[in-house]
């Protein structure tokens, strides 16, 4: 370590190898840097709203969507910290987590957004889709294809020496820039599966699910325009310039700039369209409508009672007409009679009876006038005529 040859604004007490993050003289480190630290920040800020917003799902569909879009969440997270491993010189740690974690982050990425595809295309297709346990195996098992081949490679070039040389410093940075892409394969067979896979959805009948088609699309295209960027740079382009040196920043942006599109383009909307409804639901016919379920209790305590009916019968002592009692002038709790009963303990009459009664009454009050008249008219001093047919003999 060189502590005479420090460049402007790193420290003397900083390794060489870290240069890259505090030369203001190379100005592309800083701002690589500060991106992908500003993308680790968003990444865990949105991966905390996605958890939080989950009990406010309704849709059972979107819900089961979650689990992907938190992966993916994860795999940018490890995009943005990857990308200081291209900023930092080239050793052998470093060269060993660029190599490893290349394609296996973006392996991960693109699993997740293949599987969210494959179930737009069976939602359209049969009507719905598979769940959300198969959805994540089927990721799993995509992700651990590219895990297995990057493994292969660690065990043979960094753990494993060629056969016939002692020693090999830094083997796992001396790798030629055609055999880092062409381990890349199965990465872009994964991204060509995005392109095709949200092509379906496109013609969806729902409006939002032809939005996330429509969304996993333009992720798809726009990584595969960045992926052609940085290969055609990375293999020919800083060769014929004669500028090998842009290698490391070459693969910094791609990869910074690669995370930022699976946040923009993908998760965020997703995380958007976590509350809307399922489109799915059945509607009420025409001329019907819903209405919102209110408590019985509510309901009584607030219908005015109505005007008791008016009972026409002649009484048996005034012959006078029962008054109709006058309505309330503001509205009575109907609760204002309640006695403690239960209601099932207390006799209600039923309406015939009640009838019957009530012309049993008249009846009875029809024949008591009558009956008690001579005595009515006897105790006021007058007599009534007699008959001789009625005098005792």
């Amino acid at each position: 370590m060189e502590t005479t040859s420090a460049p402007n604004g790193c420290g003397y007490s900083i390794s060489s190898i870290y240069y890259n993050l505090c030369d203001l003289t190379k100005v592309w480190g800083v701002v690589v840097e500060a991106v992908a630290a500003a993308g680790v920040v968003t990444s865990f800020v949105l991966f905390v709203i996605l958890m939080a917003s989950l009990p406010f799902v309704t849709d059972k569909k979107r819900k089961g969507m979650v689990a992907l879009q938190a992966a993916i969440l994860v795999f940018t997270l490890g995009l943005f910290g990857l990308t200081f491993a291209f900023i930092v010189g080239r050793y052998s740690t470093s060269c060993s987590a660029r190599r490893f974690l290349f394609g296996v982050l973006f392996s991960g990425c693109l699993s997740c957004l293949v599987m969210h595809g494959l179930w737009l295309a069976l939602l359209q297709r049969r009507g719905r889709g598979p769940r959300s346990w198969m959805l994540c195996l089927g990721a799993l098992g995509l992700w651990l294809v590219e895990v297995i081949i990057n493994t292969e490679w660690l065990i043979l070039t960094v753990v494993r020496s060629p056969p016939g040389i002692v020693t090999v410093p830094d083997m796992s940075c001396s790798i030629a820039n055609q055999d880092f892409v062409m381990s890349l394969i199965y990465v872009m067979v994964l991204l060509l599966a995005v392109v095709l896979m949200a092509v379906p959805s496109l013609t969806h009948k729902h409006k939002q699910w032809h939005r996330d088609g429509a969304f996993i699309l333009v992720t798809g295209l726009l990584t595969l325009a960045i992926w052609v960027a940085w290969i055609v740079m990375y293999v020919y382009g800083n060769r014929v310039v004669g500028n090998p040196s842009w290698d490391d920043p070459t693969l910094a942006v791609a990869v910074v700039s690669n995370a930022w599109v699976f946040l923009f383009l993908y998760t965020i909307p997703e995380i958007c369209f976590l509350t809307q409804e399922d489109p799915d639901q059945e509607e009420p016919h025409d001329g019907e409508h819903i209405y919102p379920a209110r408590s019985l209790v509510y309901d009584t305590i607030l219908k005015e009672p109505e005007p008791p009916h008016q009972n026409v019968y002649m009484e048996n002592k005034a012959f006078s007409m029962d008054e109709p009692p006058t309505a309330p002038t503001k509205p009575v709790s109907p609760y204002g009679a309640y006695n403690g009963q239960v209601r099932s303990a207390v006799y209600q009459p039923t309406e015939i009876a009640l009838i019957a009664k009530g012309l049993t009454k008249m009846d009875q009050d029809a024949m008591i006038p009558r009956a008690t008249a001579p005595s009515l008219n006897l105790e006021s001093g007058s007599s009534l005529p007699l008959s001789s047919e009625s005098l005792p003999s």
